[in-house]
């Protein structure tokens, strides 16, 4: 007997629907945040928003038909093409925003420090893969991967942008955890950041970042000065309580009370008008997300594949729960947006990229098993 969906093409009938159908979900409920930001208007946010999630999700349905080898053979040469482009965003990079972060090149403005995010992740998993396993306890294999980890976050961290920097750093570290890294070194590697995190505050980092971290320890020191996005982001939380005051009836947002809403804290906007039944509804969206990928690691066949999905699925969980403790006052404001929620191309194509090397796993491991 004939299957009725025998007309949809092969290519397409195979990709995880499940989860682009989640995907599709959360990224409608992102352009429902930003048309009621706009104060019920499409423009200027969610119709370009709307045009850029088609387009990158298109975008990782073409990424889900390379093959895993050729993400392996190619990670090394584009970290490597990263690293030039965040060169040149130091030399002739564009000014946007207090910080230099862009490459303008008269089409788009390319900010080559998102990228890096993903494929820090395949460069690290691309080292250890090459790297004999028993040879992965060893001072040899720890510190080509810190280098790898490190030349990135700090010309990122000079733009400066200490969120990317901090995304960079988490995802690469994860990898190197994943592959076997002793535990001993990580735990020597934190009691070293306990010492150098209040020499960094005091000596290297941007006079608005160490206000950012010192508000983040004392918000009610400044209510209206910088402890005021974060303070206005838990009014906006509070006052939605559990069901939330209703689409388009958020006050702090359209009162313009709360900065950024359609930004950095446009969970703060959506959860005064949804509640905290919209924002638990968010958070399970999310984690279905990271649990498939998580799933694709634990099913891939080779140490890339296992290696590479793993930390996409932890870079996916960084971008949301940092982005949620800063909105909640939980963690520092250091500029992380909501994937699919935050108004902006750069996350939604970082959280696409990610989702397309998933998908292109996710269908190796499928033909592996077949075969």
């Amino acid at each position: 007997m004939s299957n009725s969906y025998d007309f949809v093409p092969a290519p397409l009938a195979q990709l995880p629907w499940r989860i682009i159908l989640v995907v599709l979900a959360i990224g409608g409920f992102g352009l429902l945040v930003l048309y009621s930001a706009a104060g019920g208007s499409i423009r200027p946010w969610a119709m370009a928003q709307g045009i850029r999630m088609c387009a990158f999700l298109a975008g990782a349905i073409l990424l889900s038909r390379v093959r895993e080898t050729s993400w392996s053979a190619i990670s090394l040469p584009i970290y490597a093409v990263l690293i030039v482009l965040l060169i040149l965003v130091e030399l002739i990079g564009a000014v946007r925003g207090g910080g230099q972060r862009w490459l303008d090149l008269g089409i788009i403005r390319l900010q080559p420090s998102e990228l890096m995010k993903p494929f820090i992740v395949l460069a690290v998993a691309k080292f250890y893969d090459v790297l004999p396993p028993n040879e992965t306890r060893r001072f040899g294999a720890i510190w080509p991967a810190g280098l790898l980890i490190a030349v990135p976050a700090a010309l990122v961290m000079h733009q400066p942008d200490l969120g990317t920097a901090l995304m960079i750093t988490a995802g690469g570290v994860t990898v190197m955890f994943l592959a076997g890294v002793p535990l001993r070194l990580f735990v020597g590697g934190a009691m070293a950041m306990a010492v150098a995190v209040p020499l960094a505050v005091n000596f290297v980092l941007h006079d608005y970042q160490r206000n950012r971290i010192l508000t983040f320890l004392n918000p009610e020191s400044d209510p209206l000065g910088t402890g005021y996005h974060i303070s206005q982001s838990k009014i906006a939380i509070g006052s939605g309580g559990i069901f939330g005051k209703g689409f388009l009836n958020g006050t702090q947002s359209h009162l313009d009370y709360l900065p950024e809403g359609h930004t950095d804290f446009a969970l703060a906007t959506m959860m005064e008008e949804w509640g905290l039944i919209g924002g638990v509804l968010l958070i399970i969206a999310f984690m279905i997300i990271i649990q498939w990928g998580i799933t694709v690691a634990l099913r891939a066949q080779s140490r890339f594949a296992r290696l590479t999905a793993a930390g996409l699925a932890a870079t996916i969980f960084f971008y949301v729960s940092i982005n949620m403790a800063m909105v909640m006052g939980l963690a520092p404001v250091v500029g992380v947006p909501l994937p699919l929620i935050s108004w902006g191309g750069s996350s939604v194509m970082t959280f696409m990229i990610c989702l397309g090397i998933l998908m292109s796993i996710e269908r190796q491991n499928r033909l592996s098993v077949r075969f």
